[in-house]
């Protein structure tokens, strides 16, 4: 068993989400950076949709009563295992009761912890994430809970002492596509939304990151009906600011989505945090 002694400002598990079942109003959900995700698991010999824990600003101590491996990868932040730091994207060693703390980031937002064996609490259609949107699986971690840990027989051996990963932008630039709606806005429209710098607002959430800056200006009035929408979608409300739809996005929006972020580009998006400043590149 994982005890959460702290949980930080959000803990939530996450594997890599509910794929396939928008047709039926599922969100896909799942870790957020899932490129980050990923990489704890391979660290830590997991298959890469093992289940593992999404930490939303650091600030979290978990508590280990069997000796495990795990990993930590995303937002860097400072990592102590039982009162001695250690270094993240790298597997490490936890004996039985010792404490695992993470500090608060110096920059990005979300860190992943990997433990080998997955975390196994039960699944809910066929995948252990955490929804906030929806609701599904499990609620967001409290102090006190316990996390199963699952089997760690037939995995493969841990073979690397460390991983490297490039440092997060201070000022991530995001490449998009033009959006199934893009007709809904002025032909200047996709001009201002790359020449200008936005801002992450502090009412972001896994759900989307909302923007401040330049409003887009749109061509056509009136309502458009409901349709689906992916992960990484720029819908524009009538403020006209652009909202980045991430891992818990609802399947359908009835504001015109003007741009898509390119696929390499979610995992930048999820590590955006408050204040900070960002552009766009078609």
């Amino acid at each position: 068993m994982i005890e959460v002694v702290r949980p930080g400002p959000l803990a939530t598990v996450q594997d890599l989400g509910r794929p396939g079942r928008a047709h039926l109003g599922v969100p896909r959900s799942g870790a957020a950076d899932q490129r980050a995700f990923r990489l704890a698991n391979r660290l830590v010999g997991n298959p890469e949709g093992a289940a593992g824990v999404e930490f939303t600003f650091g600030g979290a101590v978990l508590r280990f009563h069997a000796r495990a491996w795990i990993a930590v990868t995303g937002a860097p932040v400072p990592l102590r295992v039982d009162g001695r730091a250690h270094g993240m994207n790298a597997p490490c060693f936890v004996s039985a009761g010792a404490l695992v703390e993470l500090g608060t980031p110096g920059s990005g937002l979300r860190s992943y912890v990997a433990v080998r064996g997955g975390v196994a609490v039960d699944e809910v259609l066929g995948s252990r994430s955490t929804d906030l949107l929806s609701g599904l699986g499990p609620s967001p971690l409290a102090p006190g809970d316990r996390l199963p840990v699952g089997s760690a027989k037939g995995l493969g051996h841990i073979n690397v002492d460390v991983a490297p990963t490039a440092p997060l932008p201070e000022t991530p630039i995001l490449r998009i596509l033009p959006g199934p709606r893009d007709d809904w806005f002025t032909r200047t429209a996709l001009a201002t939304l790359t020449s200008m710098p936005y801002e992450v607002t502090p009412d972001s959430n896994r759900v989307g990151v909302r923007l401040n800056g330049p409003p887009l200006e749109r061509a056509r009035s009136g309502e458009l009906g409901s349709e689906g929408v992916v992960i990484g979608s720029l819908q524009v409300p009538p403020s006209g600011l652009p909202i980045i739809f991430l891992a818990d996005h609802p399947t359908t929006g009835g504001y015109p989505v003007v741009a898509v972020l390119a696929s390499a580009a979610v995992a930048a998006a999820a590590q955006l945090r408050p204040g900070q400043s960002l552009r766009f590149r078609l």
